[in-house]
């Protein structure tokens, strides 16, 4: 046990000593760019105080509103839709997955995440000005309180928040690749390093004007990259790094219920336009194009997915139709603020029809057990999706044009990072405390062998 844990601080040191000498490297300011409106509206280059009487109230609503919406996409509807997919000895385990993770990555955020991804420092990683929060003050005496450069006409603290949750289903979505046999120990250390090393370098990248691909032209409006290419490739390196479940393609892995993944999918659908819309943030007309764009890209993506399953094998599945809706909605994602209606649906069946093949055919030609489907329906939703936006993208809507090739560096850049520092540390958690439970543990199931508890009846 104490070599263990030995090695275990020895890996921590490294990953902190690499964070150091990163940010060492970094420049002491750097400008903000165009890839925000908002950003590019005001002076601003860095978070900074402001008068209250500069944050507009129904703005700062509508993301209140849209942070809540998130939140309740992973909790609890990623944890139910998940759920209801893994076997009946499984399905405390994952839902304390989601759960734990939530709760996990809110204090790394807190304590360096946000500063990391989302203040200034250079095109490849934030800095520390924001770290635990510091700076994130209101002042009621005085008139002032705390605006990010990005979104300067809310609180930074909604702000941040609302990125929050974001990094939250980001890590949240992991677990499909992980369910009935990674240890709950090493799952949290591993999305603990991942939401640091991974989650938060890719969304400065993208997402903070100085990020190297913001400044490339790269658009991403709600995290077709950051968000779904990220997870599901980072699922996929999971799922064959862990190696198969026992049993996998031997016997039956029955559901425990579908009618609990369909309560989560529908969660999601809902949550979805907290996701899309609460990225214009603001409560303006580019929120409203976002929310019908995303509504419909999810309904042709059920049907799409849905016809698909009909003509391969004859009838059409509820589990089907949900996965089908959730493609829609990924692939939508990076594209809901600068499509019109009419390519919302193209979109849509799309992603639909990629995803279904993603999920089955591409599954079958990979040999590689990600459970849930998360390089399926996520990854490949998220590549379709943030490609199409390339093609697709409407001046007029927003204002910027769309580049395929531009998309298609920022897919394969982030595709790249997410595999290689993905493994890297599925390595060095493996070499400190072991990733997977043993095989009497697996065939008793997690509930019980992890955390002595299981579901009733």
């Amino acid at each position: 046990m104490r070599g263990v844990l030995h090695r275990f601080v020895a890996v921590v040191g490294l990953c902190l000593g690499l964070y150091a000498s990163a940010l060492a490297q970094s420049p002491p300011e750097a400008v903000a760019g165009g890839v925000a409106p908002a950003a590019a509206a005001v002076a601003l280059t860095r978070p900074s105080l402001a008068a209250q009487d500069t944050v507009n109230a129904a703005h700062t609503g509508w993301m209140m509103t849209s942070t809540a919406l998130v939140l309740l996409m992973t909790l609890p509807g990623i944890a139910l839709f998940y759920a209801g997919m893994v076997r009946k000895k499984n399905v405390l385990n994952t839902m304390a997955s989601v759960v734990a993770i939530a709760a996990l990555v809110s204090l790394l955020w807190f304590a360096a995440g946000y500063s990391l991804a989302f203040t200034p420092g250079n095109a490849w990683l934030g800095g520390w000005e924001r770290a635990g929060f510091a700076g994130l003050d209101f002042d009621l005496v005085g008139g002032k309180l705390a605006v990010s450069h990005v979104a300067p006409h809310i609180p930074e603290s909604v702000y941040a928040m609302f990125q929050l949750t974001f990094a939250i289903i980001t890590a949240a979505l992991l677990v499909g690749a992980l369910v009935e046999r990674m240890r709950f120990s090493a799952m949290l250390v591993f999305i603990g390093l991942w939401t640091l090393v991974v989650y938060a370098p890719v969304a400065h990248w993208v997402w903070e004007p100085g990020g190297w691909l913001a400044q490339m032209g790269a658009l991403d409006f709600a995290g077709g990259s950051v968000v779904h290419v990220n997870a599901g490739v980072a699922g996929l390196v999971c799922a064959w790094f862990l190696g198969r479940r026992t049993g996998y393609g031997r016997e039956p892995f029955e559901p425990y219920s579908l009618g609990l993944t369909m309560a989560g999918a529908g969660l999601l659908w809902v949550g979805w336009f907290g996701f899309n819309a609460g990225s214009a943030v603001a409560a303006d007309g580019r929120a409203g194009l976002a929310m019908a764009v995303t509504h419909l890209a999810a309904a042709a993506g059920a049907l799409a997915w849905m016809l698909g399953e009909w003509v391969v094998r004859g009838r059409p599945s509820l589990l089907g139709l949900c996965s089908g809706l959730v493609a829609g909605l990924v692939a939508i994602t990076p594209a809901a603020g600068f499509v019109t209606l009419r390519s919302a649906v193209v979109i849509g069946l799309v992603a639909g029809l990629a995803c279904y093949w993603g999920a089955t055919g591409l599954k079958r030609l990979l040999r590689v057990d990600d459970s849930l489907d998360v390089f399926g329906v996520h990854g490949i939703g998220g590549i379709v999706g943030s490609l199409l936006t390339g093609v697709l993208a409407s001046r007029t809507v927003g204002g910027v044009p769309g580049s395929l090739l531009t998309q298609a560096i920022g897919v394969g850049a982030v595709m790249a990072y997410s595999l290689v520092v993905t493994a890297a540390l599925l390595w060095l958690v493996n070499f400190a405390m072991g990733l997977r439970v043993d095989e009497q543990s697996e065939q008793t199931g997690l509930d019980i062998a992890q955390h002595r508890e299981h579901l009733g009846g």
